[in-house]
């Protein structure tokens, strides 16, 4: 039997660190579109150049080099842009740095998992924590050559990170690739090129506090109005005092509008993006600032009056309430999505069941369980060999995307979301909680009982104990109902805390269905040990006498 590993403890997640708002440049002029994409392709191979010398620089980079390469920039644009540019460039470095290290932890995962399954016999079966062998000769030899493709996958990687080498394509590599399969992306090449080229664009800019608005370099007024500075080689283009020029097109923030508003009416940071979507033929404006930390709510304050605990799974969440005695309460409920379909089905799908989830928490007051989980060292197909529809079903579930926007939206609606270890929580649940709660009106499934088993982890209380009670049977009867028992509602098989006055006292006689036969004083001694006859008692040793036996014979039998 295999040792149940730690389980780390809950914590109460952070808030999201920013936010952001999206609308679109509406009543655009062909001169507006014009000025913005030649903009945008100077900023763009400014931005190209700028990343070449980042990563050639590799490990060596420092604060030198890096007010060199915004010297070199600002001849060709101004200081602003140059450093918006060396910020994207940087951010742009790290990220590839950490996709790296991804990549290599996902390599070194499949190298063990062939090298172990090679190892076994031919045709061994795995066990649960372990996989087995291979099944036939030619899927070893197969894996085999394919360990040594993996082996030197790994190397390369191992030695580009050592020297801080890395592989960044401004446009997205999956874009680039789709050049060489236009027939099965339904694309002709000027579309593609069109596309290409929009992705390739530079236009965002950093704000900055205490300026007017918050951004001197792409500025939108309370009211709407945008406008942006020209950078050098095309002031000549400006239609505005001070080489600016002010778009014909005005934005106004549906969501969190006053939040935007309030920020930039204090002249607080505001950094803006502006892209093209050429599938649709739009433009559109992305603000976005930081928020400053704040203190989360106290584990005990979010355990107060009981939690929600949510089972993730590929195709719904499974919410279950839970007092704060770890107790299910009323009924389970499921929130829905589909993930197929393009990815603004997919997350549109995503927020309408958690829009919903968070609606039913704030209804109530209660708080949010959820598991912290971490697919990425399952994702890697030598882990689950040929098991390629389980393989889809993990890679296709939202588990950081869907936390992601979990934590957004509870922060808006002022909901704590409470983090817990996933270990166990699924297979625990099912032992533990599936059968009893189940009965004649209610199924629960599996994934009903994990979301129990997360909540009751949330509240701090055990997974494995504190099952609700059998019903109490006394002569072949099951308890009666609720208000036919002691305490009207109460349960006489729960038992009253240590602190609890009169825990060892006699049970208040209540008139009742129950109690109309029983005469006065019945059950006076109830609480005194030493009045019953049981073993190990002073009644036990108490004197007696027997009583003589009366004997009567007949017909050779005797009778007492």
């Amino acid at each position: 039997m295999g040792e149940v590993r730690e389980v780390a403890a809950p914590f109460v997640m952070p808030g999201p660190s920013g936010g952001a708002v999206r609308d679109r440049l509406r009543h655009l002029s062909a001169g507006d579109e014009e000025v913005l994409r030649l903009v945008g392709d100077l900023l763009g191979t400014l931005a190209a150049r700028d990343l070449r010398v980042r990563c050639a620089a590799g490990l060596e980079h420092d604060g030198e080099r890096w007010a060199e390469r915004k010297r070199t920039l600002t001849q060709d644009s101004s200081s602003r842009w140059a450093g918006a540019i060396t910020k994207a460039t940087h951010d742009q470095w790290a990220l590839a740095r950490r996709g790296q290290l991804a990549h290599i932890q996902s390599l070194q995962a499949g190298v063990r998992t062939i090298a172990h399954r090679l190892s076994l016999p031919v045709g061994e079966k795995g066990s649960k924590h372990a996989p087995g062998g291979y099944r036939t000769r030619q899927e070893w030899f197969a894996k085999s050559r394919r360990l040594h493709l993996l082996s030197d996958r790994l190397r390369a990687a191992r030695a580009d990170r050592e020297v801080g080498v890395v592989h960044v394509v401004r446009g997205g590599k999956r874009l680039l690739n789709t050049r060489h399969h236009l027939k099965a992306a339904q694309l002709t090449e000027p579309q593609w090129r069109q596309r290409w080229q929009a992705e390739r664009r530079f236009l965002q800019a950093d704000g900055e506090s205490g300026k007017r608005f918050g951004n001197e370099t792409i500025r939108v007024t309370p009211g709407g109005e945008v406008s942006i500075k020209l950078p050098a080689p095309l002031a000549h283009l400006a239609n505005a005092p001070h080489g600016r020029y002010v778009l014909a097109a005005t934005v106004r923030f549906a969501h969190r509008g006053e939040q935007w508003r309030d920020r930039v009416t204090a002249h607080r940071a505001v950094a803006y993006r502006i892209h093209e979507d050429t599938v649709r033929g739009r433009w559109y404006l992305t603000a976005s600032w930081t928020i400053p930390p704040v203190k989360s709510v106290p584990l005990d304050a979010a355990r107060a009056n009981g939690l929600i605990g949510v089972d993730t799974n590929a195709d719904h969440l499974a919410a279950w309430r839970l007092d704060e005695h770890g107790n299910p309460v009323g009924e389970p409920l499921r929130f829905g999505y589909d993930l197929t379909g393009t990815a603004g089905h997919r997350d549109a799908q995503v927020r309408h069941a958690l829009i919903r989830l968070l609606h039913w928490a704030k209804r109530n007051d209660l708080s949010i369980a959820v598991e912290d989980l971490d697919f990425a060292a399952d994702k890697t197909r030598e882990k689950h060999g040929r098991r390629k529809r389980f393989r889809k079903l993990i890679s296709g579930m939202p588990v950081s995307k869907l936390r992601a926007r979990l934590v957004g939206m509870a922060a808006e609606l002022g909901i704590t979301v409470v983090a817990v270890d996933p270990a166990y929580t699924s297979k625990w649940g099912a032992q533990h909680w599936q059968k009893p709660l189940t009965g004649k009106n209610r199924k629960p499934t599996r994934h009903d009982a994990a979301a129990v088993a997360i909540g009751r982890r949330a509240l701090g209380h055990p997974i494995r104990m504190g099952a609700p009670p059998r019903p109490l049977r006394h002569w072949g009867r099951t308890a009666p109902p609720p208000h036919d028992q002691s305490d009207r509602a109460g349960h006489r098989t729960v038992q009253a805390g240590t602190g609890t006055p009169g825990r060892e006292g006699n049970r208040p006689r209540i008139p009742g269905p129950r109690t109309r036969s029983v005469r006065a004083g019945r059950g006076a001694n109830a609480v005194d040990q030493n009045a019953q006859h049981r073993s190990e008692r002073s009644a036990e040793h108490e004197s007696w006498q027997q009583e003589s036996l009366r004997s009567v014979t007949r017909n050779g039998s005797l009778f007492l």
